[in-house]
């Protein structure tokens, strides 16, 4: 996990908005060899809403580690960008996905000298025009193998996607993995994936799981709290096995699903802690050391296969299953009534809320418990926006909260609402202020979905 502190000096934040990857062409890959007979095909007389995740064995994501370990080993003592051992991990991990089925293309990107790789990986079926995305970065520091960080995110994906050759699985959304390599050095392969993806296909990509380290050995249970729908999904398995969790803000908007999130993608994900310290209130809640880092090893050589919390890992590896089969099988949802306002408002510095409205008419009842409110604001510093949503009958809605960890510019999402409450028909408003100093912007427009 790449995470970094906010400079509020403007000349320092420009640098950092201004700074881009070289862009590298695409490798293609081998075509895939033919699939085996699978384990467990799922019976093609059960429903989607009925399909239950499969359990994934915990030996089998250790086995993974174990060979990102023994990679490391023999390639100088890391898998970092622009080293043997992060190439290596790429190929073993291609290597078992095309020999389970999938179609594999490696994506390539110059940084810091180097070339860098990402490994993209299909599951044939489902709505091309309805993607789901799990995604975790395969690259550690220059100073460990990276079993932690991000081995256990790597092998759990893995692992999932592999569930899915097992079981044969027929989603409704077609299933995408990936792999990004410099995530250590700035995000850098996964920005290089969403910024070369044409306007047309972001849209179709309906929400992307992130997984950067999930097996820390004084583990807490953070889940992202950026999309409703996929946040709930997470929080359902966790209260089902009795293990509470709390959101995740240690490294807010500083792995691989910030470059989503950023382009308007659904995001979320699960996180085990990095070094912040865990308090008696969360020892007392999860068990482990009180006053003690998450991830003592967190960036550093003692990050190998003695660093990872059996458990932990094992509850995060089932949750992804878990949040793959829920929202790939989940029925389609037919596209709604969509109104919109272009009109541009200026948003102050540090200064009183705006609003833009929306008129909504002719319709019967209330509003869906599943309004999307899709926002297109331009702002030098998201972190200083506070964006709601207002109904018409004065209730809000938060969408966006400040933060000022949250650095990269505008903010382009769709938000999912439980708006059944509210009655339809009238004047719904998005209301934005700026609540810190430095940076102006702008509403370009936004626009409800029932």
């Amino acid at each position: 996990m790449k995470l970094s502190a906010r400079d509020r000096t403007p000349g320092a934040r420009r640098l950092a908005a201004c700074t881009l990857l070289a862009l590298g062409g695409l490798i293609a890959s081998a075509a895939p060899p033919a699939l085996a007979a699978p384990a467990a095909p799922a019976p093609a007389a059960l429903a989607p809403s009925a399909l239950a995740a499969p359990d994934i064995p915990l030996a089998n994501v250790k086995a993974h580690l174990s060979q990102f370990s023994s990679i490391a080993a023999a390639n100088g003592g890391n898998r970092a960008h622009g080293r043997t051992g992060y190439k290596a991990s790429l190929e073993y991990v291609k290597a078992k996905l095309d020999a389970a089925g999938f179609t594999t293309s490696v994506q390539q990107f110059t940084a810091s000298g180097a070339t860098g790789y990402n490994l993209i990986a299909d599951w044939p079926g489902g709505d091309p025009n309805s993607v789901l995305m799990a995604g975790s970065h395969l690259d550690s520091v220059s100073s460990g193998a990276g079993i932690n960080d991000n081995g256990s995110g790597s092998a759990a994906v893995l692992e999932t996607a592999l569930a899915v050759s097992r079981a044969q699985l027929q989603p409704t959304k077609h299933l995408r993995f990936a792999w990004w390599g410099a995530e250590e050095l700035g995000l850098l392969g996964s920005k290089h994936y969403v910024n070369n993806l044409p306007a047309t296909e972001r849209a179709k990509v309906s929400g992307y799981l992130n997984f950067d380290m999930i097996g820390s050995p004084n583990p807490g249970y953070f889940v992202y709290d950026d999309d409703p729908a996929i946040e709930k999904t997470f929080k359902d398995y966790f209260t089902g096995i009795g293990v509470p969790t709390e959101i995740e803000t240690e490294g807010d908007g500083r792995s691989d699903h910030a470059p989503f999130k950023s382009a308007g993608i659904p995001v979320g994900g699960l996180f085990t802690g990095a070094s912040n310290t865990k308090t008696s209130a969360q020892a007392q809640k999860w068990g482990g050391t009180a006053g003690q880092a998450f991830d003592r090893c967190y960036h550093s050589s003692c990050d190998g296969t003695a660093n990872i919390n059996d458990t932990a890992l094992d509850r995060n590896s089932d949750a992804a299953a878990h949040a793959i089969w829920t929202l790939g099988t989940e029925p389609a949802v037919p596209p709604g009534d969509v109104y919109e306002n272009t009109t541009d408002v200026s948003i102050p510095d540090n200064g009183a809320a705006v609003t833009s409205t929306i008129t909504v008419s002719g319709r019967t009842g209330n509003a869906p418990a599943t309004l999307k409110a899709g926002v297109d604001i331009t702002h030098t510093w998201r972190g200083d926006l506070v964006v709601d949503l207002v109904a018409p009958d004065g209730t809000a809605y938060r969408l966006k909260s400040s933060s000022s960890n949250d650095s990269a510019d505008n903010v382009i999402a769709t938000y999912t609402v439980n708006a059944s409450a509210e009655v339809a028909n009238g004047d719904w408003k998005l209301r934005v202020q700026d609540v810190a100093a430095q940076d102006t912007g702008r509403i370009n427009g936004w626009k409800l979905t029932f």
